[in-house]
């Protein structure tokens, strides 16, 4: 059920670190192989619900300014890069994983686990078991390689600059009316210092956008991994409302798309204004 020979994911930026800030897209990958394709009982359609729909596209001003981004290649229906490695259903492997190699979770029960095994309305994904060795290639050649990869730029930019900060993009469904558009996660205080939670909600307000903070988003798995306050990393994700960005099918760019470009790249200016001493008000293109 392997999808192509495309390399799991691809860095963008200056090979050396121009900024401390450090920009990760794990759930944008559209690398849909046959075999992939062929091992699930869903057309590519359906899988591509999993996606946060073109969220690798809104990072470009960000990465033209010199942050280093990671974005996935590999599709979230292939492997979850913000789930444990562990957080998978046992009964999706063949043999089935011993109970002790497993993280029990609310997301596993819905079917988002590390691998993916339903989708809401279409039902189970796979037509059988994914074999044990399968699995191991996917977690040892898409999984690892992209953490260690974020995980290297982290502290290089630490090396740096004293310290880092990695803004993990997101994308979420239509959120009900009246509700914040924009959601920022850090693990209720646990994966950044407050002063960058500030900063990144700041930057949003400049730009006309309100914010909810940890709710109903608080972070995954990138960002409980990466975040460590205490050795001067720090992790802060980014959920983006689609029809903020999207056109009314939530398949193409919409006449938000552009802002929500510049709200990014606001973000990642902010959080590095923050960590190099020089916070000042962002004003609106």
């Amino acid at each position: 059920m392997t999808s192509d020979a495309a390399p799991p994911f691809i860095r963008l930026g200056p090979d050396e670190p121009n900024s401390p800030v450090v920009v990760s897209v794990p759930h944008a990958g559209r690398n849909y192989g046959p075999q992939l394709l062929g091992g699930s009982r869903l057309p590519q359609s359906a899988l591509e619900l999993l996606e946060d729909r073109l969220a690798d596209r809104l990072v470009w001003r960000a990465t033209e300014a010199g942050v280093v981004t990671f974005v996935a290649q590999a599709p979230r229906a292939e492997i979850d890069l913000n789930r444990e490695e562990r957080e998978l259903d046992p009964a999706i492997i063949a043999p089935p994983l011993p109970p002790a190699h497993v993280v029990q979770s609310a997301r596993i029960r819905g079917g988002i686990g590390l691998i993916p095994t339903r989708i809401t309305g279409f039902g189970a994904i796979w037509r059988s078991p994914i074999p044990r060795d399968e699995l191991t290639r996917r977690i040892t050649q898409i999984h690892r390689p992209y953490h260690a990869a974020i995980d290297a730029a982290l502290r290089a930019a630490r090396a740096r600059f004293g310290a880092a900060v990695l803004l993990d993009c997101h994308s979420m469904p239509p959120r009900p009316d009246g509700e914040p558009p924009i959601v920022f996660g850090d693990r209720h205080g646990t994966a950044a210092a407050p002063g960058l939670l500030d900063a990144a909600v700041s930057a949003a307000a400049v730009l006309g956008y309100r914010s909810a903070l940890n709710d109903p988003y608080a972070g995954g798995h990138v960002v409980a991994r990466h975040g460590r306050p205490d050795r001067n990393i720090h992790a802060l994700q980014i959920e983006i409302d689609r029809s903020a960005y999207l056109d009314t099918e939530l398949r193409a760019p919409g006449p938000g798309f552009a802002a929500i470009c510049r709200l990014v790249a606001a973000v990642a200016e902010a959080l590095e204004a923050r960590i190099l001493g020089t916070a000042q008000p962002l004003a609106a293109e």
